[in-house]
């Protein structure tokens, strides 16, 4: 049996990387987890986008917890058209939840605690 496809207009990946652990990615990742389940937002809810995945380490060792977001930007949303994509340090559950509504929304990325293009 094929597994089902489920279309994502964002990949959101929270650091789960020792440094990361020791800031609190963990809670980060189980936090977020719920607030997209709770807000329709996740992928495999109806109407939802949103893809998140625990991934190993960002680089930004000692200023996590580290997200990064990519996301395929249309050009008529004032995109490039191409992959986007952004990073996030030190990043709150608030930060994080505003970056995957803007995410799904297809709207600007927040920039505070950006630190990648």
């Amino acid at each position: 049996m094929t597994p089902p496809y489920f279309r994502t207009s964002a990949h959101l990946l929270v650091c789960q990387h020792t440094n990361c652990r020791t800031r609190g990615s963990d809670l980060l990742y189980r936090a977020l987890w719920n607030a997209l389940d709770r807000e329709r937002l996740a992928y495999f809810k109806t109407g939802g986008s949103v893809r998140l995945t625990e991934s190993g380490c960002l680089g930004a060792c000692t200023s996590g917890p580290v997200m990064c977001v990519y996301r395929q930007r249309d050009a008529a949303a004032g995109g490039s058209g191409g992959l986007e994509e952004a990073w996030y340090a030190a990043t709150t559950l608030p930060l994080a939840l505003r970056v995957a509504r803007a995410a799904h929304e297809g709207t600007d990325l927040p920039t505070d605690g950006r630190y990648g293009p």
